[in-house]
């Protein structure tokens, strides 16, 4: 392995200066999602004097520090697109460890092409001789896990707040989670320098929504800074200098208490999150809860049921520092580290001195709300687009996904229907949300699988005699010329209006009860109805009684009646009885949904068709084809459209919709039952 590291050549002022033994040369080898360590650049920016670290000698002392006291731990949470990362970025440049590259944390491929943060990562600062570890944390409801399970790590979270939309749903959500474990808060209202911010009325808000959660007195009192993350700017007030981001600093460091943790006792550590490293494999990310660890240590993994689930030895330890990751020989308790050497341990377990077998408690997760059916492809086209196409390829690969989400559950005996001609089983998906499966299901994808996967269903709980079922908040902000028809398309899936607030002279916020199987396609119906401009987000509430069946009845399909290829005259033939979701070009088979209809019914058409060449001459014979363009589905649009007789065939290449049965004459033997079973019911 000496090949993957790299003597890091230290200045020569920073090399008398720096008076530890500890030292260990930073890591060459580039760590999972961030970029490599350029040593002879750090240090040269380091040199210059500055507030935060006056040399490379007193930052490797300051990170090398057992002291717990000058710890501190602590998450950015925030409603998405609030500027949490930007924040995040702003805070590691500001301490000298950071890069020009905007939103840096945000490493994953998905998650810059997204524009959202999907998993929580760590990173670490130095300020003034303390070392501050920093939890950025996603936005999006769908992901509210990754911030429910790292909250055991902090001791303290910087609550961010748009200056123009004011604390959302997801804000809620995020604050309940860090003050139910008595976390202290501080608030910073961010974008105040964006026309229409309403800083005032936002403090306000701020100050109610704590108050409505029922929080002790003294996290009341919390620090509150305006800032603009984006110039990297923050002060107490609106009228003090827009000097940098210091004031932030040294909040964490005065509000902020210490870990409360006891370095004299065993080792212990709770692992809240997993990654994998090129070199090292399995990384096992949290906070050390007590004692201490070194290199080389005979560790023991327990699961949450007390049973020993390996025995390994501490191969790596490694730290972050800004997008950087450091080797160190020891780790002692309060700080958040990665260790490498265990191949079974997960989420969730606890790694204890050898031969103790201690449990540490880990957050409760909220339930899951939506569940999928997950089974090896068998439409004709199978096998010709990806490399992972078996049953127990599929099953390992969600076994490793849930292992890493603890949002996510796996069980096997999902729907009958989804399995395969092999008769290969189908897997249960439980996420909290469309996204939340559709970015599951895409990394799958990008790793060469390809699938069948069911319409999404709604997780009902019982509760003595009685069916209970999710349901959440739903905010739109929109024109006011659109909110009556936004109004009655919620309210025809059981919705029920709570409140309307006036945003400004041209938006409006409306705000719904709705069951969770009423959202499920409402976004991109609200969404092509207000152009595109409609602000859409939703947070769970709670367990409510069924609201019984939904009128979410959907346009009938376009079913393609023979397998080939979709040609331009065949579509132009076509675009007459309703939207295309194919070009030319598109492999099709009998069975595929090719468009949706204009009525309600479904219609089976011939898309292959080609113009006939004949000897006889006209004016049109040449006539160029106009198309209208197709509708391309995105993953998470597509499992929000499919109905309960269709299927979604996800290859790393396409993504088609399909019926569950192929054959046109079972099928119209099946809507026949369906109607005569409707009749004697009725």
């Amino acid at each position: 392995m000496q090949f993957l590291r790299r003597v890091s050549k230290l200045p020569t002022q920073a090399l008398n200066k720096t008076k530890t033994s500890s030292y260990r040369p930073f890591l060459a080898a580039k760590p999972f999602g961030l970029p490599n360590f350029n040593s002879a650049k750090f240090f040269a920016s380091v040199e210059t004097p500055t507030p935060e670290a006056s040399n490379a000698g007193d930052i490797l002392n300051v990170l090398n520090s057992e002291s717990t006291a000058h710890f501190r731990n602590i998450a950015i949470i925030a409603h998405v697109d609030h500027g949490k990362t930007t924040l995040v970025d702003s805070l590691i440049k500001k301490s000298g460890a950071g890069s020009e590259e905007v939103r840096s944390m945000d490493s994953n491929q998905l998650e810059q092409e997204k524009g959202i943060t999907i998993l929580s990562k760590c990173t670490g600062v130095t300020y003034k001789g303390y070392k501050i570890n920093i939890v950025d944390t996603p936005g999006h409801a769908d992901f509210g896990g990754e911030v429910e399970r790292i909250m055991s790590m902090v001791d303290g979270v910087v609550l961010v707040v748009c200056a123009v939309e004011g604390p959302m749903p997801q804000t809620k959500f995020v604050l309940n989670k860090a003050l139910k474990q008595g976390i202290k808060p501080i608030v910073v209202i961010n974008k105040v320098d964006r026309p229409g911010a309403r800083v005032k009325e936002v403090e306000n808000e701020v100050f109610d929504l704590f108050c409505s959660l029922d929080c002790r007195d003294d996290l009341l009192d919390y620090p509150l800074f305006h800032a603009s993350a984006r110039d990297a700017w923050a002060s107490r007030g609106l009228g003090e200098e827009k000097k940098d981001i210091t004031c932030i600093f040294e909040s964490v460091v005065e509000h902020i208490a210490p870990p409360k943790v006891d370095v004299g006792t065993e080792f212990s550590m709770l692992v809240s999150q997993t990654e994998s490293n090129t070199y090292f494999g399995k990384m096992l990310i949290g906070r050390i809860n007590s004692g201490s660890v070194k290199v080389g240590d005979k560790i023991f993994s327990v699961d949450a049921k007390g049973e020993v689930a390996e025995v390994n030895k501490v191969f790596k330890i490694i730290r972050r520092y800004g997008m950087s990751q450091i080797e160190m020989p020891k780790a002692v308790a309060g700080d958040i580290v990665s260790i490498a050497g265990f191949t079974n341990a997960t989420v969730t377990h606890t790694l204890n001195e050898y031969g103790k077998t201690t449990v540490l408690p880990s957050i409760p997760i909220d339930p899951p709300m939506l569940s999928i059916d997950i089974a090896v492809n068998n439409s004709p086209l199978a096998g010709k687009e990806g490399t992972k196409i078996t049953s127990s390829a599929i099953k390992d690969k969600l076994t490793k996904e849930a292992e890493n989400d603890v949002a996510l559950r796996v069980s096997f005996g999902g729907d009958a229907n989804a399995k395969s001609s092999k008769g290969d089983s189908a897997f249960e998906v439980q996420g909290r949300g469309d996204l939340h499966l559709g970015v599951m299901i895409e990394r799958m994808r990008r790793e060469g699988f390809e699938m069948a996967i069911t319409p999404p269903k709604v997780v009902f709980q019982t509760v003595g005699k009685k069916v209970t079922e999710p349901i959440e908040v739903l905010s739109i902000e929109v024109g006011h010329h659109y909110s009556a028809s936004i109004i009655e398309k919620v309210t025809n899936r059981k919705g029920s209006l709570v409140a309307c607030d006036e945003l400004d002279k041209e938006k409006q916020r409306i705000i719904f009860h709705i069951p969770t199987r009423g959202l499920l396609g409402l976004r991109s119906d609200l969404l092509n109805d207000t152009k595109g401009t409609a602000v859409v987000t939703s947070e769970f509430l709670e367990y409510q009684d069924y609201k019984g069946p939904l009128d979410t009845s959907r346009k009938g399909a376009i079913i393609s009646i023979i397998d080939g290829v979709a040609t331009a005259y065949g579509i132009k033939e076509l675009e007459m009885h309703g939207t295309m979701f194919v070009k030319p070009g598109t492999k099709v088979y009998n069975g595929m949904v090719i468009g949706e209809h204009n009525k309600e019914d479904d219609i089976e058409l011939n898309v292959t068709k080609e113009k006939k060449l004949t000897n006889v001459r006209s004016v049109n014979a040449e006539e160029k084809l106009i198309l209208t363009p197709p509708r391309i589905f995105t993953l998470e649009e597509a499992i929000s459209y499919v109905r309960d007789d269709e299927i979604i065939e996800v290859t790393p290449e396409n993504i088609r919709i399909r019926k569950k049965e192929l054959d046109p004459v079972q099928r119209k033997k099946i809507r026949r039952d369906n109607k005569n079973e409707k009749k004697n019911f009725k």
